[in-house]
């Protein structure tokens, strides 16, 4: 009788033992609300039509007039703010600041080009706690007829 109990009490403890073990399991980590941001589309374009861009161009003319930068968040919780920043060289252009309210959202912003600023360019998505999620470069005024 006194095995029994000794068994039957072995295989309680071994089972108390799995069930803490199942519940000492690690918790997920805590959610970094920057953490699942990101740029799933970013393109520089000539043009955006019905909330889509027309064409996706890296090298436009120097007497393009206008280029818009379009991107496709994901990853947003809740309504947040992002940037999209300009840049000709290393100079900063524009900052543009984009509200973003919901977890798939198309949004772009448009950059005036003059003529005599050529060269490399690029656009950054700034996420709100200030890292660039995407960076998409283009240039202007030079290799004009490969877009």
């Amino acid at each position: 009788m006194r095995r029994q109990h000794v068994a039957l009490l072995t295989v309680c403890l071994l089972f108390a033992g799995v069930t803490a073990v199942q519940a000492q399991e690690p918790e997920a980590a805590p959610h970094d609300a920057g953490s699942q941001l990101a740029a799933a589309e970013a393109m520089i374009t000539t043009t955006v039509m019905e909330r889509q861009p027309a064409d996706e161009v890296t090298n436009v003319p120097a007497d393009i007039g206008r280029v818009y930068f379009w991107t496709r968040i994901t990853g947003a919780e809740g309504e947040i703010q992002l940037e999209h920043v300009w840049y000709h060289g290393e100079d900063e252009m524009a900052r543009v600041p984009l509200n973003i309210a919901a977890a798939n959202w198309r949004t772009w912003s448009s950059k005036n080009i003059e003529p005599t600023w050529t060269g490399d360019w690029r656009v950054d998505v700034v996420a709100p706690d200030g890292s660039v999620v995407k960076s998409v470069s283009f240039s202007v005024g030079s290799s004009v007829g490969s877009q």
